[in-house]
């Protein structure tokens, strides 16, 4: 998977390469060609997400990450040509704070926020506990095979 990232607030080149790493596994685990799909990353800050999330969501409140689609169903997403699927917000200063209230590394929590934030990309909702459920199954595969269990 080809992933754009913003030049401000970038994580280390660890992170980066498991992001990298992790985009593929999607991909590849929902039938994709990972070679085939693009996704942009921009990190923010706490500022800037309250601010996304109050204009996008209508909640003012600062949260980890937004996802934004490109295509509106999973089935519109083409197989056979090249398509960027969408953009990817996350919020570093919350993804650190919820590394150390889960316990976990920040290093953790950012490539977990942006393999739930992919899967959303790929046509994923957790609206339900059943599609809540079948998400986190993924994105718990993905985690595990990255080395990056809770």
């Amino acid at each position: 998977m080809n992933i754009v990232f913003s030049d401000e607030r970038m994580p280390g080149e660890r992170v980066i390469g498991l992001m990298r790493e992790a985009g593929g596994l999607c991909a590849a685990d929902e039938g994709f060609d990972p070679e085939r799909l693009e996704v942009s990353v921009t990190f923010v800050d706490a500022a800037e997400m309250r601010e996304l999330n109050r204009l996008y969501r209508g909640n003012d409140g600062v949260t980890d990450v937004l996802s934004f689609p490109q295509y509106a169903a999973r089935a519109e997403i083409p197989k056979e040509t090249y398509a960027s699927i969408g953009d990817v917000v996350i919020c570093s200063e919350q993804a650190l704070l919820q590394a150390d209230d889960f316990g976990h590394s920040p290093e953790r929590e950012l490539v977990y926020l942006f393999v739930h934030s992919v899967f959303h990309l790929l046509g994923y909702e957790h609206d339900s506990d059943g599609e809540r459920s079948k998400m986190r199954v993924r994105e718990e595969a993905v985690m595990e095979c990255l080395r990056l269990t809770r």
